[in-house]
């Protein structure tokens, strides 16, 4: 997981949290309708994204991997 990727996922979060902070769901089917609303918040900035610099933001990528030294020197060295 890359550092747009997370980002991307504490935007969702944190667009849920203020939806709801707003809506105030009761019942699970609310509580479902203001994850899917604060997930498309960050779906339309991704898309965005994707569509200014002509690459795909979500990759499959660990985030263990990611500036791992260990993983870096055994690249390296082949």
């Amino acid at each position: 997981m890359t550092n747009i990727e997370l980002v991307l996922n504490m935007l969702a979060e944190a667009s849920t949290t203020e939806i709801s902070k707003k809506k105030i769901p009761k019942t699970f089917h609310e509580n479902k309708v203001v994850a899917q609303k604060g997930g498309n918040v960050a779906k339309a900035a991704r898309l965005q994204l994707e569509k200014t610099t002509g690459k795909k933001v979500v990759t499959n990528i660990n985030a263990k991997n990611i500036d791992n030294p260990m993983l870096n020197s055994k690249n390296d060295k082949e």
